[in-house]
Formats: structure tokens, C-alpha cells, sequence
């Protein structure tokens, strides 16, 4: 048996008895989900009425408690558990919200301290850090490279707000010891950063001993391979457990709610100060953000990343809100019905 508390179940959220198994998900595949359960790891499918029919169950990503009815193949998932935590992105290919992970206590966004470090991206990952629920914390990895980080360093720290940034090596070790507060046993850590900024061996280093492969970054732009090709959550010989994430360049603002509050208080606190309140903040008489860029209380920069990212957002609430106004099925959820088509047409021939 396993003791699926290990992998961070909450003991409220395990039911006391009946046919379904309390389970974690540790990694999501086309169609199939991988679970921790109290008989192992085990793979599983939706249940059709719970998900597809009656379409009252959010589809479970990587870090999700569900529980699952054991059967001789794969298991069958009927419950998406209530989440503490949830990040997600815009996939920008088909206009659509895709689940990232769930259930996170805290959130390392990773930059790298070489040609790869962005603001930008940076501010994107601390927006969807802080709207997921969790605890962002700041991660510049690679601080063992040669030349002086401090201005990288003091950069992100301008940005980060009350998240903690700590510049640590993977390879020598330097600067580990400072995210020990942050991973003690139980707790689980989602790790994003495009490729190449040293995620993987950053979670190597946390667990003593290689278990994510590595690769090597372009010398001439410092771009990374992606070397995680999807989500899994793994849980360390410490007890913590981290949740790897593919390698997301661009990361599609989807809904930042109140994550663009808590990234960007230096702008939103001149928000609602101006004349009008129709106000659009470019040539308005009596604008607070205009005056206070020109005062130098407001880093122009910062406006121009909160512009960029608040109106993804609300494009992408418009575009989620008329989707579900017209039944628009998902990519996920027209994939299951091909699916139970297919197994249905092979195990009943008669049907269709």
C-alpha cells in the first residue's frame, strides 16, 4: 500500500469509504492520466457521465487530487477534488485555457543569469505566480557563470515585489541553502522558466542525484533544448515534491485576476486617481499615470508590461466567456468523445 498523504493528499480531502480511491496525479499524457494511488502508480481515463455528459468535473492537470474507480486496465477518474491552488496559460494555437498545474504551495519562477534573462518574461511569470494562488519566488540560476550579476540581480528584485529572489549555482552548489524554507517535506513546488535556464538541474541538485535529464544550451544566444516534454510532479527522497514544466518561452496571459494587483502595485496604485474615470490614460487631462511617469514616480517600462498584460487578460476572459456562451467544445473534451467512440465502436460493434 501507499500513503498517498506522502505525496501531499490532505488527509480532509480522503474519503472515508466507497468504491473510489482517493489519487494524486503525477503526470498527464494524450488522453490518459498518470496517478499515485493507495495501490501504487496507476493509469487512468475520465468517466464519460461525470466529464463528458454531464460536464460538472474540471478536467484534472498535473498535481490534482481526484478520486478514481480501480479496474483491470486503466482506472477511471469521476471526481476532480477541490483545488488550493491553480496555474494556467492562454494557448495561443487554439484561443483556449490549458491547466499547467494544480495544487502548488509555492512557485519558482526561473531566469538564468545570461542572455536568457528577461523582465518581461519575469513579470509574466510573477503575475500567473501570484494569481495562481501560490507563493512566487524568484530563482536566478547559473550564478556561477563568469562576470558581475549584480545588476541582473537588482533588476529582478526591482520587479519582484514581495516575492524573495535568491541568484544560486546548480552546479557548485552556491546559494542552494537559501530556498531550504521553501521545500520542506510535503510541500509541493512548480518550477517554470523557458528552456535552457537550468530548471532541470536545478531540481537535480534538489534531489541529490539526477533524475531529469539535462541539456545543453547554444553558446551564441544561451537558448535551451526542451528537455522536460511534459508535466510530472515527483516526489524528492526529502519528501518535497516538484512539479517540472515543459520549457514556455511565452507564456499566454489567460485570466491574471488579482495576480496584476500584487505583481504591479507600483502602477495600480495610481490607478482610480485620475479626473475622469473613463479615463485611458494617453492624452486625458488630469491622468495620474501620465503625471506620475512624468514625475518619475512610474518606471514607463513597468506601465508598458501592465498594459500588455492586462489587455491579454481581458481578451482572454472575453474569448473564455463567448466560448462558453456558444458550447464551444474543448480540445480535451472533443478528444474524449473520439475516444470513447473508438472504444465503443471496437467493444460494441453493434452501436456504431
Amino acid at each position: 500500500m501507499t500513503d498517498i498523504k506522502t505525496y501531499g493528499f490532505p488527509e480532509e480531502l480522503i474519503p472515508p469509504e466507497g468504491p473510489a480511491l482517493p489519487a494524486r496525479v503525477t503526470a498527464v499524457f494524450k488522453g490518459r492520466w498518470q496517478l499515485i494511488t493507495p495501490e501504487g502508480q496507476q493509469y487512468a481515463t475520465l468517466k464519460t457521465k461525470e466529464y463528458i455528459y454531464e460536464s460538472g468535473e474540471e478536467f484534472p492537470t498535473t498535481g490534482d487530487y481526484v478520486l478514481a474507480l480501480p479496474a483491470p486496465g486503466d482506472w477511471q477518474i469521476v471526481r476532480t477534488l477541490p483545488r488550493k491552488s491553480f496555474f494556467s496559460r492562454l494557448d495561443g494555437w487554439h484561443g483556449t485555457e490549458q491547466a499547467v498545474a494544480a495544487n502548488m504551495d509555492v512557485v519558482f519562477a526561473v531566469q538564468s543569469l545570461n542572455e536568457n534573462f528577461s523582465l518581461k518574461r519575469l513579470e509574466r511569470y510573477l503575475t500567473l505566480g501570484w494569481n495562481s494562488g501560490a507563493r512566487p519566488v524568484v530563482v536566478l540560476t547559473k550564478a556561477d557563470l563568469p562576470g558581475d550579476h549584480g545588476e541582473m540581480l537588482r533588476e529582478a528584485k526591482a520587479v519582484a515585489g514581495e516575492a524573495p529572489v535568491f541568484a544560486l549555482s546548480s552546479k557548485t552548489g552556491e546559494g542552494m541553502e537559501q530556498l531550504a524554507p521553501y521545500l520542506r517535506p510535503g510541500t509541493t513546488a512548480a518550477f517554470l522558466g523557458s528552456s535552457g535556464v537550468g530548471k532541470s538541474s536545478l531540481i537535480n541538485a534538489l534531489a541529490g542525484e539526477e533524475i531529469m535529464s539535462v541539456s545543453g544550451v547554444r553558446e551564441y544566444d544561451s537558448a535551451g533544448r526542451h528537455t522536460t516534454t511534459h508535466r510530472q510532479l515527483l516526489l524528492l527522497k526529502s519528501g518535497v515534491l516538484v512539479i517540472d514544466t515543459p520549457g514556455m518561452r511565452e507564456l499566454g496571459m489567460w485570466d491574471a485576476g488579482e495576480g496584476l494587483s500584487t505583481a504591479f502595485p507600483d502602477v495600480e496604485r495610481f490607478l482610480g486617481r485620475c479626473r475622469f474615470s473613463d479615463c485611458k490614460h494617453e492624452r486625458e487631462p488630469g491622468c495620474a499615470i501620465k503625471a506620475a511617469i512624468e514625475n518619475g514616480e512610474l518606471d514607463p517600462e513597468r506601465w508598458e508590461s501592465y498594459k500588455l498584460l492586462n489587455g491579454e487578460s481581458e481578451r482572454s476572459r472575453r474569448l473564455g466567456a463567448v466560448r462558453r456562451k456558444q458550447g464551444q467544445p474543448s480540445k480535451a473534451l472533443a478528444k474524449s468523445r473520439r475516444q470513447e467512440r473508438k472504444y465503443r465502436g471496437k467493444n460494441f460493434p453493434g452501436e456504431y
